[in-house]
């Protein structure tokens, strides 16, 4: 079982859908694990309920001190736990084989990663005569403004899908003042919507960041939390996602 949903769409690239035991409150995907026992959240599982679906195996993502913890915590119980760091793609595809070694599945690793580089080497081939690589912003939490920065999974999608993270700062996630973000002037605004991010808007109506240039030329767009910000397979589709609106011409895209 993941206490990470990403984990799980690894589990189920990998063919093993079915041998999930349970899952945490906010993961649902694959479909089909949306009926199997919740164990508590992702940073705060409830041990009892774990040891109860008796788990052969305990996936979690580092990054995030109580979540962390609680995988120490079971395996301290005797449970047999592996932690996983993705923040790129090499990261993700080690990890890919990492779980594919600890299910038996190697072969099955292998072709989920072959297929996701094959993927992300289409991209770059498309992108590659493109020139320029346009600044993206990308926006975590509105409000107290949250952008992401370097190191982080969103800035490796940005950088294959051909893009330029506007943020320089060396760390995942930074805190900037309204006043940084026009000093940045990205050319592209992606805002996630999601747990972290509910009530997301698109730059455009916001009146403070009228004279952006993403809002300028209509590139300011809102995009899936769960596919941006959650680092797994799914951040191959992100790459695809956001190459193509960054190839689309600003003056004749549509609106999200």
């Amino acid at each position: 079982m993941a206490l990470y949903g990403a984990l799980n769409e690894i589990l189920a690239g990998l063919g093993l859908t079915d041998r999930i035991v349970a899952r945490t409150e906010a993961d649902t995907r694959p479909p089909a694990i949306a009926g199997l026992p919740v164990i508590g959240t992702h940073m705060r599982p409830n041990i009892e309920r774990v040891l109860a679906v008796a788990p052969d195996l305990v996936l979690q993502a580092a990054g995030r001190g109580e979540a962390e913890e609680a995988a120490a915590s079971l395996a301290r119980l005797g449970l047999p736990t592996a932690v996983f760091a993705i923040n790129d793609f090499p990261g993700l595809f080690s990890a890919i084989d990492r779980i594919g070694r600890l299910t038996a599945s190697e072969d099955g690793a292998a072709r989920l990663v072959a297929g996701l580089t094959a993927r992300l080497e289409a991209v770059a081939a498309r992108a590659g005569g493109q020139g320029e690589r346009p600044t993206v912003f990308f926006e975590v939490r509105s409000g107290s403004l949250l952008a992401a920065g370097q190191g982080s999974m969103v800035d490796a999608v940005i950088e294959a899908a051909g893009g330029k993270n506007a943020v320089t700062a060396d760390k995942k996630i930074v805190r900037l003042a309204d006043e940084e973000l026009l000093r940045l002037a990205p050319q592209v605004c992606l805002t996630q919507r999601g747990p972290m991010n509910p009530e997301a808007r698109p730059m455009r109506e916001r009146p403070a960041y009228a004279t952006l240039p993403c809002v300028q030329s209509g590139r300011d767009f809102l995009v899936d939390e769960a596919v941006f910000s959650r680092p797994g397979p799914g951040s191959v589709d992100a790459v695809e996602e956001l190459a193509g609106l960054l190839a689309a011409s600003p003056a004749t895209e549509a609106r999200p």
